[in-house]
């Protein structure tokens, strides 16, 4: 005997949210029948149809934010001559727009410019895109680090706009691989393309707010140390004045961040430290004689038997000891780790371990080590700044250039995180590829009535004022 069970419902359906009606056939009698095309009649073409309706509700949502006042006030100074057809601010603006709306080159512009509305968005006339490619070499580092600043107080909003008493400070690198002679793109680190030139960018994610409060591109050969502690000194500093001095901040960096000065800086800046500590011979060792007794249980498996385990090491580099430097070092070994590098020091056992570096001396280990592993919300969102926003993607031989389109699509990035929280706060899980399917590539009709435009867009419940 057959029963009728119910489809259950699931996240990943998100018809209802684009407009669109579910499915009835469970209600038909009879199969579906795909038309003919070529039955279609095909009429003139409508040089009012736009395929980025949505734009025109997002712009307004930025200008009301002041950027682009802000743009003028920080750039105009690049392109301040009195015969200035298409002013800094305004290019700047104009890639925000295509950013959005998905295009991660330059060269995408060309399409774009086909499209009614973001003509209109750009003034009227979208400039030849040799013009962009040359305004984008205008930066020089000022101008680089107003738009890094720029572009960690969009991301920062977020925090400001609600007080937390505990936020997470995750700090990681990733590798963009160059295939041509750019400027900075150096041999280095490069898991994927051996012997590839590179940059390097180094960015700062709010865990809570799941924006970049901070950002840097690098040439290929530079590496995760020194160097980058005052980087992270400063991107403490402003997570700290937009929550607030009493909010405690956590930074969680991978094991490239087992560095003195990093650590240092940290403590310095009145935060705690997460980090990954690097299995070195002298480490290992500490762990590995962690008598058997200091080892706490704190998962089981279903027949009782220990799966994770935590314990404090009695280990201090000498690094640590010059520098007057307290570090608690908390070992966890597990049995059911089946990601990441996997480190065995125990024969004939099951056991993988690894270090956490921690400046906090109160909480316990277990605790410290579980909240450790949100770190790998990081790689995710670079995930999507590369595949959605580009940031892999470079325009120009420039090394300035190249940084100014780094910060421009993370500053895209930021905006449309604000846009969703503000406008349709109910799709604030979602990735920007379906964000951008509900409310930026939007089909609509673009035309004027009398002297005013006016825009007739295809059904999205969340663009509904």
């Amino acid at each position: 005997m057959q029963t009728h069970q119910p489809t259950p419902g699931t996240k990943k359906v998100r018809r209802d949210s684009l407009g669109g009606k579910r499915g009835n056939g469970d209600q038909r009698s009879c199969r579906i029948r795909r038309p003919d095309p070529r039955k279609i009649h095909v009429g003139r073409p409508d040089p009012g149809l736009t395929g980025y309706g949505g734009l025109a509700q997002f712009g307004g949502f930025v200008r009301d934010l002041g950027v682009p006042a802000a743009l003028r006030e920080l750039f105009f100074r690049l392109k301040a001559g009195a015969m200035v057809v298409y002013p800094m601010e305004a290019q700047i603006a104009l890639l925000i727009d295509a950013t959005a709306a998905g295009e991660q080159r330059v060269f995408g512009i060309e399409a774009l410019s086909a499209d009614p509305i973001f003509r209109h968005m750009a003034g009227g006339v979208v400039p030849s895109i040799d013009t962009i490619y040359r305004d984008l070499r205008r930066f020089d580092d000022q101008a680089i680090v107003d738009l890094e600043a720029l572009t960690a107080e969009h991301g920062l909003a977020a925090v400001r706009a609600k007080r937390r008493p505990l936020l997470h400070l995750d700090v990681d690198t990733t590798v963009e691989a160059v295939f041509g002679d750019h400027e900075g793109a150096l041999l280095g680190y490069n898991p994927r393309y051996h012997g590839r030139p590179s940059y390097h960018p180094i960015l700062a994610r709010c865990a809570e707010t799941d924006t970049v409060v901070g950002a840097k591109l690098r040439p290929g050969n530079t590496s995760f140390g020194d160097a980058d502690a005052p980087s992270v000194g400063v991107w403490i500093d402003r997570v700290h004045e937009a929550a607030g001095a009493k909010t405690l901040i956590y930074v969680r960096i991978d094991s490239a961040g087992d560095c003195t000065m990093i650590m240092r800086t940290i403590a310095a800046k009145g935060a705690y430290f997460q980090i990954k500590g690097k299995p070195t011979p002298d480490l290992c060792m500490a762990i590995y004689r962690v008598p058997p007794g200091c080892w706490r249980t704190v998962d089981v498996d279903a027949d009782g038997k220990a799966t994770r385990q935590v314990a404090e090491v009695d280990f201090e580099r000498d690094e640590w000891k010059k520098q007057g430097l307290t570090v608690r070092v908390i070992a966890v070994r597990s049995k059911e780790r089946d990601t990441g590098k996997q480190l065995y020091l125990w024969e004939d056992s099951e056991w993988s371990v690894q270090a956490l570096l921690t400046n906090d001396l109160d909480a316990d280990a277990d605790e410290l080590a579980r909240e450790y592993d949100g770190r790998a919300g990081i790689e995710p969102l670079i995930a999507e700044l590369k595949g959605a926003f580009g940031i892999g993607k470079v325009p120009s031989a420039d090394l300035q250039a190249n940084h100014a389109a780094f910060l421009i699509k993370l500053l895209s990035h930021n905006l449309l995180r604000r846009y969703v929280l503000a406008r349709a706060p109910a799709l604030a899980a979602w990735r920007a590829p379906w964000l951008r399917r509900a409310l930026i590539v939007v089909p609509g009709r673009f035309g004027r009535h009398g002297r005013s435009p006016w825009l007739r867009l295809a059904p999205r419940p969340h663009l509904i004022n």
